[in-house]
């Protein structure tokens, strides 16, 4: 038997089911959330309310209930509790669990995104100018080093939240000056460090967007690299894909788990423009384009299982194929 903990499943059903489809009857799949009425605790088989991932007792809590519910693996679905939880991996594994999640180092480059910039142009790749203050960014449109349009966003950043794009000075400076204050009050409101108010500001790659899910096993091994061309974006999340194979995103994502060594599934954004590849986002998780990949012929879900059985033999599991398109849609849940 293996249990499952999703830890801030949130709207993730599409994972939840995909691993209780993947244990057949073999594990109990818990899905742990703040809020009673999260779609993704109506589809586990069991669920476990954990009070905020900024509460003093949230480990003490995860702990408990990994013990209580004999959990066998614990995988975090929420950008905001990959620090949180890598900084405990090992006291939470001292129950016995298998943590799934990166050591942190990845966590931290993956975070904070001007690291992450820093990261994928230390290992040979490309990722769009950043400049991590106002200054320096008005210096390089002087010099005309950079052109509008241009991306801010916050330095530690999740699901596109308080991005913005600039097509003149004057807005430039309005959006930097406005999302300082809204960092401020959400610091304020979540007691959190002051760095967590600083932004970036990116030049806006033109081109076609892509997904990629970099799997690496539960030691950080290469397995492969699994691309989706985006279609249409909702809410930062990918809505519509159709997946593809090529040889660059495979040289891309294999170069990437060289230097990273993450564990477990990477969701990456690439932007590809002139042929060339940029790197905009590294996230080590699950994301919200993994269903796409997943449906194409790339069981992720079902390899954590074999992997967790102390089976490495997942070549079944690896069956991907190009050109298959889907498209998500809402439905409704009783909340009981």
């Amino acid at each position: 038997m293996i249990n499952i903990l999703f830890t801030c499943a949130g709207r993730r059903t599409y994972l939840i089911n995909y691993f209780k489809q993947a244990l057949n009857g073999d594990g109990i799949v818990y899905a742990g959330d703040l809020s009673a009425s999260a779609p993704a605790m109506v589809e586990a088989d069991r669920a476990i309310l954990f009070p905020s991932i900024y509460s003093n007792n949230y480990i003490d809590e995860l702990k408990s209930a990994i013990k209580k519910h004999n959990i066998n693996a614990v995988i975090s679905l929420n950008d905001l509790e990959l620090p949180l939880i890598s900084r405990h991996k090992e006291e939470l594994e001292s129950t016995g669990t298998k943590v799934i999640i990166s050591d942190e180092r990845v966590i931290d480059i993956a975070y904070d995104k001007l690291k992450t910039h820093n990261f994928i142009q230390s290992i040979g790749l490309n990722s769009p100018l950043t400049y991590n203050n106002l200054d320096d960014t008005k210096k390089a449109l002087e010099k005309k080093e950079l052109n509008f349009p241009l991306v801010v966003k916050p330095r530690w950043g999740s699901a596109s939240k308080g991005l913005e794009f600039a097509n003149n000075m004057e807005e430039l400076e309005l959006i930097f000056k406005l999302q300082k204050l809204k960092l401020k009050t959400t610091c304020q409101n979540f007691n959190l460090p002051e760095k967590f108010k600083e932004l970036i500001i990116q030049e806006k790659i033109p081109g076609q967007e892509f997904g990629m899910d970099i799997v690496n096993d539960l030691n950080g091994n290469y397995i492969g690299t699994f691309v989706r061309k985006k279609l249409y974006m909702r809410s930062g999340e990918t809505d519509k894909a159709i997946s593809v194979i090529d040889q660059k995103f495979e040289d891309c994502g294999q170069q990437i788990s060289k230097y990273l060594g993450h564990v477990g599934n990477l969701d990456c954004d690439v932007f590809l423009t002139n042929n060339k590849l940029y790197i905009l986002e590294l996230n080590p998780r699950f994301g919200g384009g993994y269903p796409f990949s997943h449906e194409a012929g790339v069981n992720t879900s079902a390899m954590y299982i074999e992997w967790l059985k102390g089976n490495s033999d997942i070549s079944r599991f690896m069956k991907y194929k190009p050109n298959i398109m889907y498209s998500k849609c809402d439905r409704l849940l009783r909340i009981n």
